[in-house]
């Protein structure tokens, strides 16, 4: 960019933040819902959804009544889904994916077919990888996501049919290949971007998606059950949180247009993709390193304490005055996707050398309600959400952080799918929420009368 480029953006920003860099009045009479949030907290009401729910309080004479948050898959606790896995020593999240999309538990025969269908539909058009990945390399993996599945429209044969069958086709096409797409990405963004060795490995169709995840992420394919298992739980854990997060409500926002599924899909990587949403991890994990260095005995509640204080006061971290991990818009005594992943990393931290870092975010976890009421005077029931503990997951299975954000991708698709095809086929209105304007009438002004 030219100097001359530069110094235009440079006055036309000033001139901008000079007449609009403010935040707009609320009117106490126009009822004015800010990120769709009534003034209590919960989300503003905008449909029906089959697919997953979201429990995290009960409503007693209209305030909230905390309670243990509990995440439910077409009627089914996670918790239960979680335990049966593991007791019968199965990777879960084509199951889940299964129970996601067509609304009930598949039989034996039922969960081969569904297997063989997403293996079938695996393989990426031809010459997708050399030509959408390695020849336009992108630093980041959920920009060139996003991108891939855009590219996938033009191999599609018939892309914007709205019929069930093409819908559940092309859904299920995107759970399959997702893992392959982010895989690739990434070993060509460390190749290209890190200066670092290529290596790509096709996806083997007997193994689960968490296996291949590990296998084609790794130079020498290698991982344990122990590895592939938590992965696998992770993905389980994060398939669908209900309509009103932000990529799944964004995805049914574009679906409720009429539009083809790839523009929906690709729209919701979008939103995934910020740092408030799907890149949270991110976050958690660079404090947790930043509180490792500033407090000297991890084990002493009262050190790690004030240095959370300082957090909380905004003269440590980043300013921003939060403990990442720590709250969710809904959960409050709980949130079930923490309690089962801190659960299942425990032995395998405790066999890599971890054990001291999960204690030390735990106690963050247990330290961190009461110190926030000390600081902010604020009465607000705090846990730690499923971000306090999936980063530490992925550090622990020696997955690099700029695969944090993708891999809830992968695990996300399904609950995205099931949610566009529910909005087209149950509910078939065009979403259309209204903004109060501010500005006032001006008359036009000709160019050569006006002033700076």
């Amino acid at each position: 960019m030219s100097d001359m480029t530069s110094e235009i953006i440079h006055n036309l920003c000033a001139d901008y933040r000079e007449k609009n860099c403010r935040p707009y009045p609320v009117r106490p009479g126009d009822n004015i819902k800010r990120g769709l949030r009534n003034s209590d907290g919960t989300g503003v009401m905008v449909g029906y959804t089959g697919v997953g729910s979201v429990l995290g309080y009960s409503m007693l004479d209209g305030e909230r009544v905390p309670m243990e948050g509990r995440l439910m898959y077409r009627g089914y606790d996670l918790s239960d889904l979680v335990r049966s896995y593991s007791e019968e020593k199965r990777f879960g999240y084509i199951e889940t994916a299964y129970l996601l999309l067509f609304g009930k538990l598949p039989t034996k025969d039922e969960l081969s077919q569904f297997n063989t269908l997403i293996h079938e539909l695996t393989p990426l058009p031809e010459n997708f990888t050399e030509d959408m990945i390695l020849k336009n390399p992108s630093h980041d993996i959920m920009n060139k996501l996003g991108r891939s599945v855009l590219a996938l429209y033009s191999s599609d044969p018939n892309p914007d049919d709205l019929s069930l069958e093409n819908l559940i086709r092309q859904s299920v096409s995107l759970i399959a290949r997702f893992p392959v797409i982010v895989s690739h990405a990434y070993v060509v963004k460390r190749h290209y971007f890190d200066n670092q060795s290529l290596y790509l490995h096709r996806p083997v169709p007997e193994l689960s998606n968490a296996e291949n995840i590990l296998r084609m992420i790794r130079p020498f394919q290698r991982y344990s059950d122990e590895e592939a298992r938590l992965l696998d739980f992770c993905l389980v854990c994060h398939a669908d949180h209900g309509g009103g997060n932000n990529s799944t409500f964004t995805c049914r926002s574009v679906s409720s247009t009429g539009s083809d599924t790839y523009s929906a899909i690709a729209a919701a990587v979008g939103s995934l993709k910020g740092p408030l949403h799907g890149g949270a991890n991110l976050r958690v994990m660079a404090q947790l390193d930043e509180i490792k260095r500033n407090v000297r005995v991890w084990v002493d509640d009262d050190e790690l304490s004030d240095y959370l204080r300082k957090i909380l006061r905004r003269e440590a971290g980043d300013g921003s005055g939060l403990i990442y991990g720590m709250g969710h818009a809904v959960y409050t005594l709980s949130d079930p996707r923490t309690v089962i992943l801190k659960e299942k990393a425990r032995l395998l931290a405790e066999e890599k050398g971890f054990l001291p870092e999960l204690q030390l975010l735990e106690s963050i976890e247990r330290l961190t309600p009461k110190l926030f009421a000390e600081v902010t005077g604020s009465e607000k029931i705090m846990c730690a959400n499923v971000d306090m503990y999936s980063g530490f997951i992925y550090r622990l299975l020696d997955i690099p952080p700029e695969m944090y954000t993708p891999l809830f991708a992968v695990a996300r698709i399904s609950g995205w799918c099931a949610h566009r095809i529910e909005q087209i086929i149950n509910d078939g209105r065009i979403y259309r929420p209204a903004f109060k304007s501010i500005v006032t009438h001006k008359n036009y002004v000709p160019l050569a009368e006006r002033k700076s």
